[in-house]
């Protein structure tokens, strides 16, 4: 019989088992939304504002979003910028912590596995983009044994279960 979590060389806690990691992925789903439309709706405040002022190309339209619906480049800085706040979310809480807020929420931790230091920023955008949204952590549900995502393998980090005292964070 197997239980939720799988133990782990990491001391006393075991690793997570996906349902409680997708759990989390829904939680910080929302927060990373919210970020997003934050992001969003500034970059359209700032580009608006470049519109009106004419500092931007108007391509003779007189409504900004007019201009929008048919400029690439504009969609794609939008996109990138809001990608990028996206991101730095994740990264940021990824390395003051170990933890997002869903993470927090559910306690779950990211533990190098390589070495004891921090894990860089390199590899965790590396174990970003190797969870395909989320999708790498499918991986956990056919490795009974070991527990690890797609994205844990490849930036050798692992997610762990704490105990409440230990998801106790005082240094945020």
């Amino acid at each position: 019989m197997h239980t939720e979590e799988t133990e782990t060389q990491a001391g006393d806690f075991r690793r997570a088992s996906f349902f409680r990691r997708l759990a989390a992925i829904i939680y910080d789903a929302l927060v990373a939304t919210a970020v997003a439309m934050c992001a969003g709706l500034i970059i359209q405040a700032v580009l608006l504002v470049l519109f009106e002022f004419q500092l931007i190309d108007t391509k003779g339209h007189e409504h900004y979003m007019d201009l929008f619906q048919v400029s690439d480049s504009l969609k794609l800085i939008a996109n990138v910028w809001v990608g990028f706040w996206v991101a730095s979310f994740f990264l940021w809480f990824w390395k003051h912590g170990g933890q997002t807020l869903g993470m927090r929420a559910w306690r779950l931790k990211i533990y190098n596995l390589k070495d004891e230091k921090d894990i860089s920023y390199a590899r965790l955008l590396l174990r970003m983009l190797t969870s395909f949204l989320g999708l790498g952590t499918l991986l956990v549900l056919f490795d009974y044994k070991h527990k690890q995502s797609l994205q844990d393998r490849i930036a050798q980090t692992e997610v762990l279960f704490l105990s409440k005292e230990a998801n106790d964070h005082k240094s945020w």
